[in-house]
């Protein structure tokens, strides 16, 4: 991983890091519609040349906002654009910072972050902008643990 170019990005409050090989290109989200019944981590589609992607929340795929849809959605209007098994997603997140250079391995994970955090993120990173989590794509894609999060809010 050292050398590796990575995006970083802020997801609730946290520095995290996408490699950059995943990150087709970041895009500036227009108009998000809402898809009925869809599990609260997909904000809904939006169009890029004339493509469509499904716009996932990431506050809400981590599971750290469990709010209104739509309350404290990041005031950053851009989206990180990735694809995975040959579909195309806008991640929203808080905001893009940069793209930088890995200058390490990633690390342990230190202790504090929570389960949420320590299912999508494959550990901590160095980079030449400092620390940041490196997220697992596919984890973050998949959304919470809905189990996990039923039994919670039954207790």
């Amino acid at each position: 991983m050292t050398g590796d170019l990575l995006v970083i990005a802020q997801i609730a409050g946290r520095r995290c890091a996408f490699s950059a090989l995943d990150v087709k290109s970041v895009i500036e989200i227009g108009t998000i519609t809402p898809i009925p019944r869809a599990p609260a981590w997909i904000a809904g589609i939006t169009a890029l040349r004339s493509q469509a992607l499904t716009v996932i929340d990431c506050r809400r795929a981590v599971g750290v906002c469990t709010g209104p849809v739509g309350q404290d959605w990041p005031t950053d209007h851009r989206a990180a654009v990735v694809t995975d098994s040959g579909y195309s997603y806008a991640l929203m997140v808080d905001s893009i910072e940069d793209i930088t250079t890995a200058a390490g391995e990633a690390g342990q994970i230190p202790g504090g972050f929570g389960p949420e955090w320590s299912r999508v993120a494959t550990g901590m990173i160095e980079t030449l902008a400092g620390p940041a989590l490196m997220v697992d794509l596919a984890a973050l894609l998949a959304g919470p643990d809905t189990a996990r999060h039923e039994i919670e809010a039954a207790i």
